[in-house]
């Protein structure tokens, strides 16, 4: 893939960005915890993709587990240590509702749409998935993006699949094959 500016780059948040606390919930910033090579690799994929969008299901909110306040002290809280190692995350779309037919909730469209509402630019066959879910796997391949599996939670999948184009055991892992050493600043 030729990438460049005119690509937007789709990234789950639990278990791509942070360590994903498996049958719980990141409830309070004090329990965001980056995963190794996340902020660096963000940095590198901040020079190639035009904008770097966060979406993510938080059904916690919907549930009263977390309140919509902490989950916003949580993204901008992520998204100020992004900026101060070089990196950014231009928006975060955050799905909480509750029932799985909630049109924002992955795998359905929603949050691609919003983001695409916000940025006119983003072109989904210009635009690259990153997820550690088959639900992140089904929405990038419904909207036509090229689906990037992380190893973080599932095992692999055989590949070639319908749903992955490509899966690694990190972000980081991913960009550092991506986005060669000359082109960071």
């Amino acid at each position: 893939m030729d990438i460049d500016k005119s690509w937007t780059l789709f990234l789950d948040r639990d278990g791509v960005i942070n360590i994903e606390s498996v049958g719980s919930y990141i409830t309070s910033w004090e329990e965001f915890i980056f995963h190794d090579g996340a902020l660096p690799a963000l940095k590198r994929l901040s020079n190639v993709f035009g904008n770097i969008v966060v979406v993510s299901n938080q059904r916690g909110v919907g549930r009263g587990i977390m309140t919509h306040e902490s989950l916003r002290e949580i993204h901008n809280n992520m998204k100020s240590m992004v900026e101060q190692n070089g990196g950014r995350i231009d928006k975060v779309y955050a799905a909480t509702a509750v029932k799985d037919e909630d049109r924002n909730r992955k795998p359905n469209t929603g949050m691609g749409l919003q983001a695409q509402e916000d940025f006119p630019e983003i072109d989904f066959k210009r635009s690259i998935m990153i997820g550690n879910s088959p639900s992140d796997m089904e929405f990038g391949k419904r909207l036509s993006m090229y689906t990037i599996f992380l190893t973080t939670k599932h095992e692999p999948y055989q590949l070639p699949s319908d749903l992955v184009d490509e899966q690694y055991a990190s972000l980081y892992d991913w960009a550092m094959q991506l986005v060669p050493a000359e082109m960071v600043g």
